[in-house]
């Protein structure tokens, strides 16, 4: 029977391995990190610095009133609100926008969220109920049931848009509250559609607050309730 004898250069390399590694001195450490420093501050001052700096400013530039929140000013220049947000409109000789989720009161612009109410909800059901039953009593002059927008919140809670179809279901309550011919109202409207982005995207809208405040431009502001 052969014997497994050790040569000189296994037990040599064996005892390689079972060595322990050397700690790394304080040079190591330096040199490992420098890089990963260096590479760290160059990203924070592009990522953090340069790069929302330069967005900023082309911004400001080619879409100053977007980059800025794309603010509406009334006659006066008085910021009124943004395009971007609905806001709540309760006097009759205005247009309304959709019901609101957003926030206690709903139009919350720091809470903007849905119902979260699904399609077999009472509560859902309760509430649609109610706002299609006062849109009915407050709106006599209407042709036809109210468009299904006008009784269901948007998914944000802040859509600023209606559909020109719920726009225009609107336009006698308006003209009556205002005293003027709802032909007049109808015709504002048509003036105020938005249509669709590069000509394909989304559907034709009417923004409530610019349809609002084109109402008090023509026919006069409303006097506050």
């Amino acid at each position: 029977m052969r014997e497994n004898v050790a040569t000189p250069l296994s037990s040599s390399v064996s005892a390689q391995a079972a060595a322990p590694a050397p700690a790394p001195t304080q040079e190591g450490w330096r040199a490992a990190l420098a890089p990963a420093l260096r590479a760290t501050v160059v990203t924070l001052v592009l990522t953090g610095l340069a790069y929302p700096l330069l967005v900023t400013g082309v911004a400001q530039v080619l879409f100053p009133s977007a980059a800025n929140g794309s603010l509406v000013k009334d006659g006066t220049g008085r910021v009124v609100g943004s395009e971007l947000l609905a806001q709540g409109f309760t006097s009759p000789g205005y247009f309304q926008p959709r019901p609101s989720a957003a926030g206690e009161k709903g139009y919350d612009a720091t809470a903007s969220s849905g119902s979260n109410l699904g399609p077999t909800s009472k509560k859902l059901q309760d509430q649609a109920s109610a706002a299609l039953a006062a849109l009915v009593k407050d709106n006599p002059g209407a042709e036809g049931p109210p468009p299904v927008e006008l009784v269901t919140a948007s998914g944000s809670g802040l859509d600023p848009h209606l559909s020109p179809a719920a726009a225009r279901w609107q336009a006698a309550r308006v003209a009556r509250a205002r005293g003027v011919d709802p032909a007049r109202v109808r015709a504002l409207v048509e003036e105020q559609l938005e249509g669709r982005d590069l000509g394909i995207l989304g559907e034709p809208r009417v923004n409530v607050l610019l349809l609002n405040l084109a109402l008090d431009g023509r026919f006069g502001v409303l006097p506050a309730r």
